[in-house]
Formats: C-alpha cells, structure tokens, sequence
C-alpha cells in the first residue's frame, strides 16, 4: 500500500517541484504542503477522506475553510485537482515527497541509516564521511536503532537500499533456499 501511495503522490510532487522551483516559490510551496499535510492528517478529517461516501466536494470546501488565505490560488487549485482525482489521501506523501526534491535539489542528500544497536559519536562520524564520499556530497544522516535487524545495519538513501544487516542476510539466504 505504502508504495502504491508513492506511486500515485510522485507525479504530483514532481510537477509542483517544478512549478515551484520556475516560480521561484519553493518555501512557498513547502509551507502549503506542510499546511495541508497536517489538517489533512487530522484523525476526524482523515477518517472521512477515507470514506468514499463523503462527497468530495464537500471535503474540498472544508480543507480550503480550514485552511483560509494561508494557501494561494496555485495550491487551492492543487487541491482541487486532488479532489476531482479522489487524492486527498496522497497529500502527506506529496508533501514528504517535496520535501525530499527540495533537500536534493539543494545539494543535500537525506539518508536514514538504522543499525541494530545505538551508533556512537565516533562511530556516526566516521558513518557520515563514509556516506559523504560515496554518495558525492553533502548529507543529513539520520539514525534510528532497530534492535529486529539483529545486528548490522540498513541505509536507506532515496529509493536505494543498503541491507547489511543479519534480519535481511537471513532473508536473501531463505529466498536463495526456496528456488
């Protein structure tokens, strides 16, 4: 579901990426995204953008209220659009998608690097210069500890996937067995 989602959300992010970046209006942009993401993701909200009975025109005309004259008519008309294609559940994907390009387009790769146990100082330095060489640049590296990789760890850079870690050897090896 969760690639599906992105499926549909990166088309949308890709072309409000370049209205904005042709505008010069990508704060702008990042701000409205931000905005409807987060009254888009209200529980009692989200729950009737999950109702496919509620007319949409009518969601349509509660998030453009909610949202009043903080959104210019570029991003009214996103939301419109969204609307008529029954979207409204892609807007936190859009807008993380966005932000995504935006970070890249600035030269800054985000790279998410989950390590079965906690990752010292030391050790995120010498992770970060690392990361930095191979990937051509600057990055922001973010750390998480999952103690279900059981030991190495995962990196996840944009859609590419380093799995080194001992959960996913042992599925490559279950795979590698059943054929």
């Amino acid at each position: 579901m969760a690639g599906d989602i992105t499926t549909i959300a990166r088309p949308y992010a890709e072309a409000i990426f370049e209205r904005a970046k042709e505008t010069g209006q990508i704060d702008a942009w990042s701000e409205a995204l931000a905005l409807l993401d987060a009254v888009t993701s209200d529980a009692q909200l989200a729950a009737q953008i999950d109702n496919q009975t509620v007319p949409r025109e009518d969601l349509l005309e509660l998030i453009l209220a909610v949202c009043g004259d903080a959104l210019s008519t570029e991003a009214a008309n996103l939301l419109r659009l969204l609307a008529q294609n029954s979207r409204f559940a892609a807007v936190s994907e859009i807008a993380r998608l966005f932000e995504e390009r935006r970070v890249a387009d600035q030269g800054v790769r985000q790279i998410l690097v989950r390590s079965a146990f906690e990752v010292d100082d030391q050790q995120r330095e010498a992770l970060s210069q690392a990361l930095s060489k191979r990937f051509g640049g600057q990055i922001d590296l973010t750390l998480e500890t999952d103690s279900t990789l059981l030991g190495g760890v995962e990196i996840r850079a944009g859609d590419l996937v380093i799995d080194d870690s001992v959960r996913g050897k042992i599925k490559q090896l279950a795979h590698a067995l059943q054929l």
